[in-house]
């Protein structure tokens, strides 16, 4: 009959040891953030008169839930101004406007949407934006997934 050797004392304070450093050096590593699908759709639609504008902003969020989101575009001509507006806080800076998130619309789930809007003015010519940004993302009307 063949007997299994016993371990020593030494192996298993050794094998102990090696155990214990391997988990606490997983534990003080960083895990990598999770990263969330984004993805928005805007419907940008004006009312328009000489010199002045009344401009809706339907946002979609098309992504995972956000919360507190800022929505942002430019402007294509320089003479247009956002004058006053609802439903969020309105910024410009030159051709940039940014519009934030107030407490009762700021949480967005996926395919929820909220609607926005400004009285605006114009010299020139008012076109409307072409490019739309949801919390820095670009809004394409898809989705996508950034790299882990």
């Amino acid at each position: 009959m063949f007997s299994i050797p016993r371990p020593s004392r030494r192996h298993l304070l050794v094998g102990g040891a090696v155990g214990a450093l391997a988990l606490a050096a997983t534990a003080v590593l960083p895990s990598p953030d999770a990263m969330a699908a984004t993805g928005c759709a805007v419907t940008y639609t004006t009312n328009s008169w000489q010199g002045g504008f009344t401009a809706t902003v339907a946002v979609r969020n098309l992504g995972d839930p956000v919360s507190n989101w800022t929505l942002g575009f430019t402007f294509p001509d320089g003479g247009q101004r956002v004058v006053q507006g609802w439903s969020a806080t309105w910024q410009q800076s030159g051709s940039a406007v940014t519009a934030r998130s107030l407490d009762y619309n700021g949480a967005l789930g996926t395919g929820a949407s909220t609607t926005i809007g400004f009285n605006g003015s114009w010299t020139g010519s008012n076109p409307s934006p072409t490019s739309f940004t949801l919390n820095g993302t670009v809004c394409t009307g898809g989705t996508s997934t950034p790299p882990p």
